[in-house]
């Protein structure tokens, strides 16, 4: 394991118990749908910006879990702006193409709002260990253990999709059918990766099935679970960013609730 990823596994933010850590972000995230102002999405990414040094997540880090969020956000973001519905002044307007104030305002919302709901979510994610995760939505809220665990290694087995897909190009271009079609070569690449983790999704059910993961009553558990004060301020802290959005937001004038579009 290289230096960066043990520096982001035992940072302040990793210790915190992963129920806490998943309860915060879904405050943020509530908080953040209700609107579609880009003010409370500023505020909200600015304030969670500013405690991204206690996750010691560095930016070579954090960079490639980023990066598909944001090209999509701006994506997004540039067709609202493009296609978005007209309001004040208008900039542009040519055929279906219509660039307005109110387009433009609104793209940046959903752009400042892909982004703060997205950041939280990878730090989330970067910074807690899976078993512990799922330990937490066992022992504490109170999940039902099979699903927890199918869960669990499910997700163990997320990074071998990419070992997959490189072995399966390697094989292609043995066999001589990855030269040429580029796009018919990804299409047939997609759907062997996909029969395959089918495939590996099976025989690890019946090899969880057959070792007694499945059977009912009482299950216990190798390491416990435990909330603490830490845990405690977490929340805290992400209703009192939420807090500060909606409140600034409200104050600016901008805050546009989501079921009145």
């Amino acid at each position: 394991m290289s230096l960066v990823a043990i520096d982001a596994r035992h940072s302040p933010l990793a210790r915190v118990n992963a129920l806490a850590k998943l309860a915060a972000t879904l405050v943020l995230g509530v908080a953040l749908i209700l609107s579609i102002d880009w003010v409370s999405a500023g505020v909200s990414l600015a304030l969670t910006a500013i405690l991204l040094p206690f996750a010691r997540l560095p930016w070579r880090q954090l960079w490639p879990r980023m990066w598909p969020i944001l090209l999509a956000a701006a994506i997004a973001a540039a067709a609202t702006v493009l296609y978005g519905r007209p309001d004040g002044q208008m900039h542009v307007e040519w055929g279906l193409l219509r660039i307005s104030d109110g387009s433009i305002a609104l793209a940046l919302a959903i752009l400042l709002r892909v982004m703060a709901i997205a950041l939280p979510s990878v730090v989330l994610f970067a910074t807690t260990d899976p078993t512990d995760l799922a330990d937490a939505l066992a022992q504490l809220a109170r999940l039902p253990s099979r699903f927890v665990l199918g869960a669990l290694a499910g997700l163990r087995l997320v990074g071998l999709l990419i070992d997959d897909w490189r072995e399966l190009g390697h094989a292609r271009r043995a066999r001589g059918v990855a030269d040429t079609g580029r796009l018919r070569r990804l299409a047939g690449q997609t759907f062997a990766l996909f029969v395959l983790a089918i495939r590996r999704g099976t025989k690890l059910a019946t090899a969880m099935e057959a070792r007694g993961f499945g059977a009912p009553g009482q299950r216990t558990w190798a390491r416990q679970s435990r909330l603490s004060p830490a845990d405690a301020v977490l929340v805290v802290i992400a209703v009192v960013i939420a807090g500060a959005a909606i409140a600034t937001s409200m104050w600016a004038g901008t805050w546009t609730w989501i079921l009145g579009l």
